[in-house]
């Protein structure tokens, strides 16, 4: 082998070598920096990159696909003075590789720092009870004050999460104690307002009775009246037709009228409770003249296919005391 032909296998070795040093492949999610002499030029992107070889050289290597950032438990002091434990959980993405390779350095530790010192200043400005209720405005407020603080270094904050908080033992204690008077207190309202709204509706209840027994009452007064405005009418009407019977000389209607009235007056007697033994005096003769008044009536009416006979003529009562008397016991 001649001195020519080495020449050639170091020309082609030489020419490979440069070619492995300018030809450079990125792989995909992540970004290349390019130095020149030590100063930054450009950023290569996925896939296959050329390079002055010998002149340039690779920076940075940095990952541009979304990363998670876990932030430890640390404490917190709230504004009313209640110490809390906390630990949250960041996503972050590198926008723009250059700036967070040269503008800090140990990016994921200052990211950390910076997390957790804006996790106490801003759960620091709550109280307790809106640091353990208000979650999402917690989050809302890192993710915005992170976010703003890590944009000069490329870094886009996508989400700060805080995934738990732990209050000390006496404090869950008193919560808890709390947490019961106020339910305690509730429930008492609660049947206080029933027992509120039972006497209201069995009020309402009476009113609608004492309303409904009212008109009820007046009802039957009404009907009452309208009754005996009945009855006296009929007993005005029977009394007319009874006048106008003795005014027309018809002495069966005067029988059948004091007989009527007799026999009541006797059913009174008789049925009455301080009462128990009646004595009266009868006469005979006017009671079986005063039936058969009644009877003849009531053939004259009904009828009966024949003409009534005709009544023998009564003797005139004597006068003077009456010589028999009964005795009737009720």
């Amino acid at each position: 082998m001649g001195g020519m032909d080495i020449a050639v296998i170091a020309f082609v070795v030489l020419v490979i070598l440069v070619l492995f040093a300018g030809i450079k492949t990125v792989p995909q999610g992540y970004q290349y920096t390019v130095e020149r002499f030590g100063r930054y030029t450009k950023t290569m992107e996925p896939g296959l990159n050329v390079i002055f070889p010998f002149i340039d050289r690779i920076g940075a290597k940095m990952n541009v696909m979304e990363q998670v950032l876990d932030v430890p438990t640390q404490e917190v002091i709230t504004k009313d003075n209640a110490s809390v434990s906390a630990d949250a959980v960041a996503f972050y993405q590198v926008l723009n590789p250059a700036q967070a390779a040269y503008q800090v350095a140990h990016l994921e530790n200052a990211l950390l720092n910076l997390t957790m010192t804006n996790i106490r200043s801003v759960m620091g400005s709550m109280d307790l009870d809106e640091l353990l209720s208000n979650r999402d405005a917690i989050n809302d407020r890192l993710l915005r004050v992170v976010d703003e603080a890590a944009n000069p270094w490329g870094i886009k904050i996508t989400r700060v999460e805080i995934k738990d908080i732990a209050p000390p033992t006496d404090l869950v204690e008193a919560m808890a104690r709390q947490m019961k008077a106020e339910r305690e207190k509730r429930a008492q309202v609660l049947e206080a307002e029933g027992a509120r709204n039972a006497q209201i509706l069995r009020a309402e209840g009476a009113k609608q009775s004492a309303i409904l027994e009212a008109e009820g009452q007046r009802e039957a007064a009404y009907r009452e009246a309208e009754a005996r405005e009945r009855l006296a009418e009929a007993e005005a009407k029977a009394t007319r037709m009874v006048s106008e019977a003795i005014a027309a000389g018809d002495v069966q209607a005067i029988n059948y009228f004091v007989a009527q009235k007799y026999t009541e007056a006797l059913a009174s007697i008789g049925t009455a409770n301080n009462q128990k033994i009646v004595l009266m005096p009868m006469e005979a003769s006017s009671l079986i003249g005063s039936l058969g008044g009644i009877g003849a009536i009531a053939r004259e009416v009904f009828g009966d296919g024949q003409p009534s006979a005709p009544r023998p003529r009564q003797s005139t009562p004597r006068t003077g005391p009456a010589t028999s008397s009964s005795e009737t016991t009720s």
